[in-house]
Order: C-alpha cells, then structure tokens, then sequence
C-alpha cells in the first residue's frame, strides 16, 4: 500500500471524537425535522390492538386508563396521542382515568392537542370524560367493578359525575366493550389482569413501556391479554396502521438512522482496524 493512504488511514482511525459525535448527533436530529416515510413490520400483539378498537360499533364506549408519569412520556404518550385519535375517528365515547397522579395532566395535554386538531367537534361530557387521579391503586382497580361512579364521584375538573350526560350511562367494568390500559409500572397492567381481567370479565388491550414488555408478554400468550403496544416501536406499527404520522414514527425515524451510522462507524473502525495492522506487518 502507498506510503500516504496508510497514513491517511492512521489518521481516520484516531480522527477526533467530537467529529462523532456530530455526525451521530445530525443522523438523529435531521429525521426529527425532515420526517421521512419508512416501511415498519407490524406484529401480532400491535394488529391486535388495532383490530381490537376497529371492530367496535360507533358510540360504544371505552374505558382509558392512562399510568404513567413525566419520566415515561417519551413512550406512553404517543401512545395516547395515538390511541385517542383512532377512538375519537371511530366515533367512540372515552372515560378516562389515572392511578398516577401524575397521569391525569398528561391526558390533558394529548385531549387538547387532538381536540384542537379535530376543530373542537368532540364535546367533553358527551364524547369524553377525564375523571382524574384516585389514590388506593387495587382497591380502586376493584372496587370500579361494582360502580366507576362510586369510585369517582367527581371527574378531574371537580364537576359532579351525575352532570356529565355521558356518565349517566356507566355502571362499572361491564359498560365497557374494551378497557385500554397504558401504563409502565405500578399500578398498571398487570394489576388489572390480576384484580379485574378475569373476575369482571373485561376484554383487555394494553400500551407498555419497553421495560414491561418481557414480563406482561405471559398475559399474552395466556389471552389475558387481547392486544399490546410494546414500548415506541410498537406504537410507531400502531401509527402506521392508522396511516397518520405522529411522534412514535418521528422518533422511530429518527432512531434507525441514528443506530444506522452507529453500525457504520463500527464496521469502518473495524475495516480500518485490520488493514492497518495487515499492512504495517507486511
């Protein structure tokens, strides 16, 4: 090998990190500002999901729950965001509710942001409800299936549950069709499969972190449960099933190409690596 490419390659193999970190920093945040369209394989557990929500009757009504806090929102929210969209497109009514008390606001935030994409036409107290955060975590999760009313007597805005017209149609768990949990830890999943799934007989669909997803995949081979979101990969299947772009896409997007160059980078080191060593024994 000439003399020169040897040490320009010498040079490549102690270039500066910074130089990296750039280029991963550029593979990353390019995506997230000029989102491109990328073909993902949907699973079983994500098409269940799906299907679950698709083959409802306009105005059922499903019950939410949304367990999750600021420190999770980079998964579960866009699976909020997602979730409410399809429901809210398929004309169904949504109760809502939290066992983190954190949750509740972060519902808040994905209603107004759908509401107003939608140009106000979903009416709170006829096609939705929020009835906030309630401390007891099982006993709640029990206790919902003899009366929701009961356990809430007030919804998230303090007002009286027997003002809100679409609350004078719920009794407890056998209202509902199908309850939708997204959660990532406890209280969440798993404690509604245990307490509720099978003594009120609920049809049971879920979102859970990436985390989760080993330990609630037995409920699914099990039939417990009926359908799953498995961490921002799953919700971005979710997204795409819907044919609407939202941030789990984005950030999914943004990830494959950032994992790409890294995968680049190690099989050019490596390259680099072995010629240089090959050429300095010759």
């Amino acid at each position: 090998m000439n003399p020169k490419t040897l040490t320009t390659l010498k040079s490549l193999e102690h270039i500066d990190k910074r130089w990296i970190f750039l280029s991963v920093a550029l593979a990353v945040l390019v995506p997230l500002l000029i989102p491109f369209k990328m073909q993902l394989p949907v699973s079983q557990p994500t098409k269940n999901f799906y299907n679950h929500i698709e083959s409802l009757p306009e105005g059922s009504m499903v019950l939410l729950s949304c367990d999750y806090d600021p420190g999770s929102k980079a998964e579960l929210y866009p699976m909020t965001e997602a979730t409410l969209r399809h429901l809210f497109r398929r004309n169904i009514r949504i109760v809502i509710l939290s066992l983190w008390p954190a949750g509740p606001p972060m519902v808040e935030l994905a209603l107004n942001t759908i509401i107003e994409e939608r140009g106000q036409d979903k009416k709170y107290g006829v096609d939705y409800v929020n009835l906030g955060f309630k401390e007891g975590r099982e006993a709640v999760i029990v206790s919902m299936g003899r009366s929701i009313r009961d356990a809430f007597p007030e919804d998230y805005h303090g007002n009286s549950i027997s003002e809100l017209r679409l609350m004078s149609d719920v009794l407890n768990y056998s209202s509902f069709p199908l309850f939708i949990n997204l959660s990532v830890g406890y209280p969440g999943v798993k404690e509604y499969v245990q307490y509720a799934q099978s003594r009120f007989k609920l049809t049971l669909i879920a979102g859970a972190g990436a985390v989760s997803v080993p330990e609630l995949s037995a409920y699914m081979q099990s039939g417990q449960l009926s359908g799953m979101l498995m961490g921002i990969a799953g919700c971005a299947e979710y997204e795409q099933l819907l044919e609407e772009r939202g941030l789990a896409l984005t950030f999914m997007n943004a990830q494959s190409v950032g994992h790409v160059l890294i995968i680049l980078l190690i099989i050019i080191g490596n390259i680099l690596f072995f010629i240089i060593r090959r050429e300095e024994k010759i």
